[in-house]
């Protein structure tokens, strides 16, 4: 149950991740895509880096 609901708000926050990337980053497209895939296969990691590194960089 615990780790059925960690599941899903790693989903809700990697989407989240996706959004901000589309609205916020100023790379091309491509970029955009790159980095949305990349957040999406690697759920709580790929959150955590673009949150707390890639954030305000790209």
């Amino acid at each position: 149950m615990i780790t059925s609901i960690i599941y899903i708000l790693g989903i809700v926050c990697a989407i989240w991740c996706v959004v901000d990337i589309f609205k916020t980053a100023k790379c091309g497209i491509i970029g955009k895509i790159l980095f949305s895939i990349l957040v999406l296969a690697f759920s709580w990691i790929g959150f955590a880096v673009y949150y707390f590194l890639l954030r305000g960089k790209i």
